[in-house]
């Protein structure tokens, strides 16, 4: 779904939306209070599904209808005030602060100009060679900072050598979204399921890099064959634009001397910090995952105090605090779930459908949140699965929380599972604001063209690591 602008819907249009919001959460809710559900279960179950509509109808002013979801569920008495502090993950929201400090100083320290120009200068450069480079840099950077900085970089690169070329930029932009979102899910900095998923399952840095790192480089290299095989008519022609901008005598974009040592010594510092995480805290003797929470926190605080004219604006905009706030009451919303008990409904759910079979349960996993999170953001099925994996019943717990918390490198898997499958069905769940870019330059892109290209790669993705790849 594209992004669209709800301060320009008209007001027939605006309260027809809101009809179906409340219409829908609130007949959910009625209907859960008069089978399965108790009142307060209800309620949370109709506030969670108003925030998953919200997403979908109200994607620009999707804080609000969590601001007024969350005051329902206190007001109600379906969630404390206690239980709000405990749930909203602090510790996840303050790594994203300090990761979003230290990216906007890579932005001043001319890191990602950097990559760009290396990119850019290639010998022998061609359509295939360009683009799956450029295909492995945006996954990498996004498991380095992020993936929306990611793509926000290599999108700018690609429009660049695009309107060199008098290119349609529209398959190059996908080719990189789809490597993007494979990306962020090597690593725990790459996206926030990946942190979060991290405090909750108490994984580090290292079982990210020894089990969901491989996986996302084989997912990765299905994705860029994949992708390449797709779109080798529009590389064929890359290769003739190419030719003849190069028979004028022209380049195929300026090559600028860029000062990069301080950015390259930031983040390599930065992985490093995050890295050793483990060993720092068996050392200091604190709480696992302490420095992991941490790092992020010293880097971003050095860096502000080394480059004190710009602290201020590090914190106001280079932070972006509506996606925070979002996620902040997201996961509070979504600990009412666990709070109330319905995860143990869900999971008995889960159950009775897949029995004790760990075969037939982790593609049902992957087949409810590939579908899902195509259409809602990740992040909203990911905080609403983890009370259920964490909390089920005694069939559910043998199969998934044994993996999670006896034999963590299990529940890796899982986690490359749910990034797999919900980073390879969709194109622009969580970048929307690089399809608003494509279509502003007129490019195009409909969601049925994204579809086809996107739902094979799902396919192909979710088979690059197989179930029996991770053995105990």
């Amino acid at each position: 779904m594209h992004e669209e602008g709800s301060s320009q819907l008209s007001v027939k249009d605006m309260v027809k939306r809101i009809g179906i919001l409340i219409a829908v959460s609130a007949g959910a809710g009625i209907l859960g209070a008069k089978t399965v559900f108790e009142v307060h279960q209800a309620t949370a179950v109709a506030v969670f599904l108003a925030i998953i509509l919200g997403t979908l109808l109200f994607w620009n002013i999707r804080l609000a209808i969590a601001f007024l979801g969350l005051s329902v569920l206190i007001c109600s008495n379906s969630l404390d005030i206690a239980t709000f502090v405990q749930s909203s993950a602090l510790e996840v929201i303050l790594f994203l602060v300090g990761m979003m400090i230290i990216v906007g100083a890579l932005r001043d320290l001319g890191f990602f100009t950097w990559i760009v120009q290396l990119i850019v200068s290639m010998p022998n450069i061609s359509g295939m060679k360009f683009i799956a480079v450029t295909a492995a840099a945006s996954a990498l950077l996004a498991c380095a900072v992020d993936e929306v900085t990611s793509i926000i970089f290599i999108a700018t690169l690609v429009f660049q050598v695009c309107d060199r070329l008098k290119l349609n930029p529209v398959p190059y932009i996908l080719i990189c979204v789809l490597c993007t979102n494979v990306g962020s899910a090597g690593t725990m900095m790459g996206n926030p399921v990946g942190i979060y998923i991290g405090t909750k399952g108490g994984l580090t840095f290292g079982d990210f890099m020894c089990y969901a790192f491989p996986i996302m480089l084989l997912a990765l290299a299905a994705t860029v064959a994949l992708t390449i095989w797709y779109y080798r008519k529009d590389l064929a022609q890359f290769d003739i634009s190419l030719k003849e901008r190069l028979a004028r005598n022209l380049t195929l974009a300026p090559v600028i001397e860029v000062p990069y040592k301080q950015g390259l010594a930031l983040i390599l510092i930065t992985i490093c910090a995050i890295a050793m995480h483990h060993q720092l805290e068996t050392w200091l003797g604190i709480g696992k995952n302490s420095v992991l929470l941490i790092a992020p926190l010293v880097c971003s605080g050095v860096v502000m105090i080394l480059r004190r004219d710009r602290a201020r604006h590090y914190v106001e905009r280079e932070v972006d605090w509506w996606t925070l706030l979002f996620f902040m009451l997201l996961f509070a919303i979504a600990g009412t779930l666990e709070h109330t008990h319905v995860d143990l409904i869900m999971a008995d759910y889960f159950s009775s459908i897949c029995g004790s079979s760990h075969a037939v349960l982790v593609p049902f996993i992957l087949a409810v949140t590939a579908v899902g999170s195509a259409f809602v953001d990740n992040v909203i099925f990911v905080a609403a699965f983890c009370p259920v994996i964490e909390q089920g019943p005694a069939a559910l717990v043998g199969i998934v929380v044994r993996s999670l918390l006896r034999r963590q490198h299990h529940h890796d898997r899982k986690h490359c599972e749910y990034c797999r499958s919900r980073n390879a069905g969709k194109t622009f769940p969580r970048s929307r604001r690089i399809l608003s870019v494509v279509q502003d330059r007129g490019a195009g892109g409909a969601p049925c063209r994204r579809y086809r290209l996107g739902a094979p790669d799902a396919d192909v993705t979710a088979d690059a690591g197989p179930s029996g790849s991770c053995k105990a």
